[in-house]
């Protein structure tokens, strides 16, 4: 009952509400550009086939129900890898979020602000779950985007719907029975679409919870409920959520915004390596070898070798470092089929090796260090180390930079005016009377 008081009642400080903009600018932004991918497009014609509605599907001209929109949208913000991360949660939270709340908040007309505190309200429930079950969870082969994102999913609806305490907790317990989303789907198309599910799912247990139906009130911590099911760390919420409202994770742990649109894994070796070639001025042709060392987490993530497509390659140590050290930059371009097979990242892919490096931190948080170790042909050695990235709480992206991103994404799907009055909009979200406003201007 303290998750669904939380959702139903808290009052998010005016801080937690200014990055709930920035993480909703951007995953807009990224939805916009994932419209276009494979997954997406397939998703938007079932959603097609299935009927019209009244809700947006980001950078397309379709309208659809409110939980096929969240399906979509979900799906097409995740479809690239290039949306945020939180690293307590071990989850992208806002693709699920962004999607369910802005379907819902297009039903109820909902204003920018009220938009906002529910995702914040999603967000620290979620936090709160990644607390109590990372890194076991995460590790047995979860995927928490989809797990814990469903929750939080369901928690921003419910919220946004103006359900009580009591419902609100039915629709949480409705969506414990929803969560799913296996690692072993990482680089295909099933990883997109588990953001996707998440937030349909979401949406569906807080309409049905509306509805009138009940679940159980011990649905995720009791002796056959989520935690337990799902190989959770601890098997009780009483003290993750003693501090709900009073500390917020928001802005405790904050979020992680891409620079790079692949997985999070790669991102403090990539940072390291475009370091290194930068300020040291070597050549691919000039590499021996390079070593990266990681933390016990990323192996289980960058599961390809060889990658056979830009999915995989989103999730493969030795391509991403390859493409970095050969073309000087990682962009959306980067995992695209010609990139792919290009023969000087396909050389020095080979000579990449990446291993468990047993002198990081253990105490920091996964996906955050790298040990980078360049042998040139000369016989030099350079290496570089990495403590989180551009783009980390630590080392946040600037309004510039989110910017520029936002106006590269949407240029795959709209022109250069309204990619630009689609950012103002997306701006001024706190201030904005109905979030309709918004989703309107997403509409290519």
């Amino acid at each position: 009952m303290t998750l669904a008081r939380f959702a139903a009642e808290s009052d998010p400080p005016a801080a937690a509400r200014a990055i709930a903009a920035r993480a909703v600018l951007d995953t807009v932004g990224v939805t916009l550009a994932g419209a276009v991918e494979p997954a997406a497009r397939i998703v938007q014609r079932v959603a097609e086939a299935e009927g019209s509605g009244p809700h947006v599907v980001f950078g397309t001209a379709l309208c659809s129900s409110a939980a096929n929109a969240a399906l979509a949208n979900g799906t097409a913000a995740h479809a690239l890898d290039y949306d945020d991360m939180c690293f307590v949660s071990l989850a992208h939270p806002s693709a699920p979020l962004v999607a369910a709340a802005l379907a819902v908040g297009e039903a109820v007309s909902a204003s920018g602000a009220a938009l906002l505190d529910a995702y914040i309200a999603g967000f620290e429930i979620e936090a709160r779950l990644g607390r109590a079950m990372n890194p076991r969870h995460y590790q047995r082969g979860w995927h928490c985007t989809s797990t814990l994102g469903t929750i939080g999913a369901a928690a921003a609806a419910a919220r946004l719907l103006g359900l009580n305490a009591a419902a609100v907790g039915h629709a949480l317990a409705i969506a414990a029975s929803e969560a799913s989303g296996l690692k072993e789907n990482f680089g295909t198309m099933v990883k997109p679409l588990h953001a996707g599910l998440a937030a349909r799912n979401g949406v569906l247990a807080a309409l049905l919870a509306r509805g009138g139906m009940t679940a159980s009130a011990v649905a995720l911590d009791g002796a056959q409920g989520f935690l337990a099911a799902m190989d959770s760390g601890v098997l009780s919420l009483d003290e993750v959520a003693a501090d709900l409202g009073t500390r917020w994770e928001i802005l405790e742990t904050g979020i992680t915004v891409k620079l790079y649109p692949s997985c999070a894994g790669t991102h403090p070796t990539l940072d390291a390596l475009l370091d290194l070639r930068q300020r040291e001025r070597f050549t691919a042709d000039q590499v021996d070898t390079i070593e990266v060392g990681v933390d016990p987490i990323v192996p289980t993530i960058l599961i390809y070798d060889r990658p056979t497509s830009g999915l995989e390659g989103k999730f493969s140590m030795p391509f991403c470092a390859a493409a970095a050290v050969v073309r000087g930059r990682i962009g959306i371009d980067t995992f695209d089929a010609a990139t792919l097979v290009d023969p000087a990242i396909a050389a020095l892919r080979q000579r990449v090796t990446m291993r468990v490096d047993p002198t990081l931190d253990a105490s920091a948080p996964s996906l955050t260090q790298s040990n980078v170790v360049v042998r040139l042909r000369d016989g030099r050695t350079l290496t570089a180390s990495a403590h989180g990235a551009r783009g980390y709480p630590e080392q946040p992206a600037s309004n510039d930079e989110l910017s520029a991103k936002f106006r590269s994404c949407a240029s795959r799907v709209m022109g250069e005016a309204q990619a630009r009055a689609a950012l103002n909009a997306l701006g001024g979200i706190e201030r904005a009377p109905d979030v309709r406003q918004i989703t309107a201007a997403m509409r290519a």
